[in-house]
């Protein structure tokens, strides 16, 4: 017997040591990655455009209604984005914060920010429709970032921290469904699938930009199925359509960009650099199709706003809403709500982790 009790005890020793050697080479990975600095349009905007002379704000209520403090802080969400799970998620921080921000400190800015801006996309002309910040524009401001942080804690530990850090882009959506599709500018010189190949290079060269900066580490996101936005199937169907189902053609496009980038992505992973796809479309389409699965039960208006008669209604200042917003995948007619955002983040979690496992540091 006393020898059973110590093979138990010592099974339990052994136990506890893997358990403890896990969580803690788990938890050391996490803490490799020292920043995030996050790039693109409204998916991931915690508040830049609140800085802009634009009409593509969301600095009010009921925006930011279930965000804690209930604050309307910028994001197009009732709260929490994904990039705001994945920075809690790494260990990094709660949430990311705008650059734009003037009450932003040199400490607050160490540990990584936003430099995204809604209604932006790859082709200049996007950001230029809403008067909003250009991927060019977002880059020169992360060039003024590290020569804040080479101010503040040197030039070799600035290159230390853009190395470590965890960089994710999400754009190019706009370009299509509020630049090429509904405007007789674009679509009028290029093919879509010429577009698809401009765009392409614009968001390469993006990339390039980066890693010419000193980053190592880039989660790219894909793009969601964008036949299945309210707005996008409330315009592509004729505005007076009572039929709120996906445009499978609309997707399909969206689909082929992505299957186009996943490919161009494939030459910069080398030992030098972790650049890393992040699919987006079939978690989204997913919740869409199977939506009583994950606990939605409107998956084709949006909380806020809404549609009446295939007509789409803004989310405006003090805007009526549903009774509740967790029970929506959509928050107004474009962007999802806090819930759909972190269901998307669950399904991303196994992607994540290959990509802290392949840090380059």
């Amino acid at each position: 017997m006393a020898s059973k009790s110590l093979l138990h005890g010592t099974l339990r020793l052994v136990l506890l040591h893997s358990m403890l050697f896990l969580t803690g080479e788990c938890l050391s990975l996490r803490k490799n990655t020292t920043a995030m600095f996050v790039f693109g349009d409204s998916t991931v905007d915690s508040g830049n455009n609140n800085f802009l002379l634009t009409t593509s704000r969301s600095n009010y209520p009921p925006y930011g209604q279930d965000f804690p403090g209930k604050v309307p802080t910028g994001r197009f969400s009732n709260g929490k984005l994904v990039t705001d799970f994945i920075a809690s998620y790494l260990g990094i921080k709660e949430f990311i914060p705008p650059y734009l921000d003037p009450s932003l400190n040199l400490a607050d800015l160490k540990t990584g920010v936003c430099f995204a801006s809604a209604s932006t996309g790859f082709d200049p002309l996007t950001a230029t429709i809403s008067s909003v910040l250009s991927m060019d524009a977002q880059l020169g401001y992360f060039k003024e970032y590290i020569s804040k942080m080479e101010g503040y804690i040197g030039k070799a530990k600035t290159q230390v921290l853009l190395k470590r850090a965890t960089v994710l882009i999400s754009a190019g959506s706009n370009d299509f469904i509020a630049n090429f599709f509904p405007l007789p500018i674009r679509n009028t010189t290029y093919t879509l699938d010429a577009y698809k190949k401009f765009i392409l290079r614009q968001e390469v060269n993006f990339i390039q930009g980066l890693l010419k900066l000193g980053v190592r580490n880039i989660i790219v996101v894909g793009f969601p199925p964008l036949g299945c936005i309210p707005a996008v199937i409330t315009v592509e169907s004729g505005f007076t359509s009572t039929q709120r189902t996906c445009l499978e053609w609309v997707s399909n496009v969206a689909r082929d960009y992505s299957r186009q980038l996943q490919a161009k992505l494939a030459s910069f992973q080398t030992y030098k650099a972790n650049v890393l796809y992040l699919d987006i479309f079939n978690p989204v389409n997913e919740i869409i199709k199977r939506p009583h699965r994950y606990g939605f039960n409107v998956v084709n208006r949006g909380c806020c706003g809404g549609e009446v008669v295939g007509i789409s209604l803004p989310c405006s200042l003090g805007a009526a809403t549903c009774t509740d917003a967790s029970k929506y995948v959509f928050w107004d007619s474009v962007h999802p709500t806090q819930t759909a955002y972190y269901k998307v983040f669950q399904a991303l979690i196994p992607t994540l982790d290959r990509f802290n496992s392949r840090l380059v540091i």
